[in-house]
Order: C-alpha cells, then sequence, then structure tokens
C-alpha cells in the first residue's frame, strides 16, 4: 500500500484504527519526513530530540487515532500532535538546555566546493535565526514554509484564529528579518577587511 500524495483516505484511517499495519506504515510513510523537519528545526537542530518527537507523533497517533473525526483535514489534525508533542518537548527539556548554536554546528556539511560551502553557511545562519524565535512565532514559519499549510490550517493545527496566524508570521518574519540584516552586515564587514 502506498500514497502518492499527503491526502490520507478515510480508508487508510479506518484500516490504521483497526489495527492494519501496512495502512500504518503508509500512513508514516506519507508523514514522516514534514514531522522530522518541523522537530528538527523546533529543536535547534538537535537530531536526537527531533528523532524522539517524531517518535512521540507516531505513538500518539497510533494510540489516538480513534479521537480523529474526520472534521478536518487529517494532515492538519496530525500537526496539532506535532506541535504538542514539541512543546511538551520544550518544556521537559527546559532545564538542560545545550547551546543551539553549538548542535546546529554538529550538523552534517559537505564542504567539497566553495560555493556549497557558501551556501551551507547561509543555511545554518537561517536555520540558527529560525531557532532562536521563541516557539510561538517558530511554529507558525515552520508549518507555513515547511509543510506549507494554508492560514486556515495552521490555525486550527496551534489553535488559535487565522489572524492570530497572521500576526504570528507578521512578527517571525520581521525578527528572522532584523537577525539576517545583522548577519548581512557582518558578512559585509568581513568581506571589507
Amino acid at each position: 500500500m502506498s500514497l502518492s500524495d499527503r491526502e490520507i483516505s478515510a480508508e487508510i484511517i479506518e484500516l490504521c484504527r483497526r489495527g492494519d499495519r501496512d495502512a500504518f506504515r503508509s500512513l508514516y510513510e506519507a508523514y514522516k519526513d514534514g514531522v522530522y523537519s518541523i522537530a528538527l528545526y523546533f529543536f535547534h537542530g538537535d537530531a536526537a530530540a527531533a528523532a524522539d518527537a517524531t517518535q512521540q507523533v507516531f505513538l500518539r497517533l497510533m494510540t489516538r487515532l480513534g479521537k480523529f473525526h474526520g472534521e478536518s483535514d487529517f494532515g492538519t489534525w496530525l500537526y496539532r500532535v506535532v506541535v504538542n508533542v514539541c512543546l511538551d518537548g520544550a518544556r521537559q527539556s527546559s532545564s538542560r538546555k545545550e547551546d543551539s548554536a553549538e548542535r546546529l554546528a554538529n550538523l552534517p556539511v559537505a564542504a567539497s566546493h566553495d560555493d556549497e560551502l557558501a551556501q551551507n553557511e547561509i543555511a545554518g545562519a537561517v536555520r540558527d535565526a529560525i531557532s532562536s524565535l521563541p516557539p510561538k512565532l517558530r511554529l507558525p514559519i515552520l508549518l507555513r514554509y515547511f509543510d506549507e499549510l494554508s492560514y486556515g490550517q495552521m490555525a486550527e493545527a496551534l489553535q488559535c484564529s487565522a489572524g492570530t496566524v497572521a500576526s504570528r508570521l507578521s512578527r517571525g518574519h520581521r525578527l528572522l528579518a532584523e537577525k539576517l540584516a545583522r548577519l548581512r552586515g557582518a558578512a559585509v564587514e568581513t568581506a571589507r577587511n
């Protein structure tokens, strides 16, 4: 059983509820990368925390799929679970925080060409800037740009109004622009020297 798009049919959901492993595997394959990607950015590039969060999401999915009644899109409902798991994980790990720059520096970086190295530096700066946003601003950015959710879907996943989503995205964009402008200014100054 394979899903060609991100839409999950009522039949797949019902098969999962009945314990069909192939159906659950299809569900997992359709969403695992998106869930992991959001968790990775939410946890400042910490691959272990992202993997744990992804595992928690799918464990919750297995035990709580009966609570999905189809009133909303399955993906929106799933991303609400992702948001809850990430926020729970952040609360649990707040006492043992590590430096986000150190964790991001440990992400694999291919350095075979100067252009690729420059791209990796830019990507690292963007990851660092996104990771430094407060969670209530970071989550809308991640849901919008990594999973391309609509404002309505984000509002449902974040349990707030579309206006609140728009406001949080606007504030997140503004903070990202400020952080990245400082980095660009520092790069220009370095190039001059």
